[in-house]
């Protein structure tokens, strides 16, 4: 573990599209500094895993709202030694690896585009990241769940670079899917993002911009990491 900079950064926004690099980077960053690494996607992951499980109709928006606003989700620091980069919690029951499955992988864009779910999902964001020392990861962290966050970094890159690293990804799991294929779902995603009525993924106007096209992950990293001693300074 590297020490913090002089300077408290307690809470660090990390938005950015789909292969960007925000997931992977923030966790690194998180790991430099002894912080929490927090993906807040995963809250959304934890909702569609519940409610799969109970077999509620995931177009029934009500339905899936009321479930978001009674459900409890935790994370904390991997208490396990199985890969995990965190330990999810719903309801106090261990959901880290559940949440991972094709199905949640099939609805949870549904599920994360529903205002009462962003509603319920922003207010147990927010308890997590006021513990401090936290690394947030997401969309909408420093526009909407966290805007008073220390420092927010927007973590970007080109449309085909973003589809190469998800291309070599899906290659490496045995998954022969064709480059225009996973080139055409980034687009997709990112037209998803950016124009759903509800916490449309945007660059804040106070977050610093890291391009990371054609930047290995330790570069990326590096550059990360001078923003923070900066802003630190």
């Amino acid at each position: 573990m590297i020490s913090s900079p002089s300077k408290t950064v307690s809470v660090i926004a990390i938005d950015g599209p789909a292969a960007s690099g925000k997931s992977t980077v923030g966790e690194l960053l998180a790991k430099k500094m002894g912080y929490l690494y927090f993906d807040t996607g995963v809250m959304y992951r934890v909702v569609t895993a519940a409610a799969i499980a109970r077999a509620l109709p995931i177009p029934d928006e009500a339905a899936i709202t009321q479930l978001a606003e009674k459900i409890l989700i935790d994370i904390s620091p991997p208490d396990q030694n199985d890969g995990r980069q965190y330990t999810v919690r719903a309801d106090h029951r261990d959901v880290t690896w559940e949440i991972r499955e094709r199905k949640v992988d099939a609805n949870v864009s549904t599920v994360s585009a529903y205002r009462g779910v962003r509603e319920a999902m922003r207010a147990q964001q927010r308890r997590v990241g006021e513990r401090g020392r936290v690394v947030m990861v997401g969309r909408d962290i420093g526009t909407v769940v966290f805007p008073d966050a220390d420092l927010k970094i927007y973590l970007d890159a080109s449309e085909a670079e973003r589809a190469r690293r998800r291309h070599l990804e899906r290659w490496a799991r045995g998954e022969k899917v064709e480059f225009e294929s996973v080139l055409d779902e980034i687009r997709r995603r990112d037209e998803i993002d950016s124009t759903r009525s509800v916490a449309p993924l945007k660059k804040a106007d106070d977050a610093v911009l890291v391009d990371s096209t054609g930047l290995t992950v330790e570069q990326v990293l590096e550059r990360v990491w001078q923003v923070v001693e900066g802003h630190a300074r």
